[in-house]
């Protein structure tokens, strides 16, 4: 019975932990590239 349960859960959870993960992804960009863009400009100025 639990395993069953188990498949069910991780079948109807896969599509939502790839878009998690790939939102976490492009977040983690922004931050990286924004961070980066501060440093740039902050040595301009």
């Amino acid at each position: 019975m639990k395993n069953k349960e188990n498949k069910v859960k991780t079948a109807k959870y896969d599509k939502g932990q790839v878009f998690v993960k790939i939102m976490a992804g492009i977040l983690a960009l922004l931050m990286v590239a924004g961070t980066g863009a501060t440093l740039i400009f902050a040595l301009m100025a």
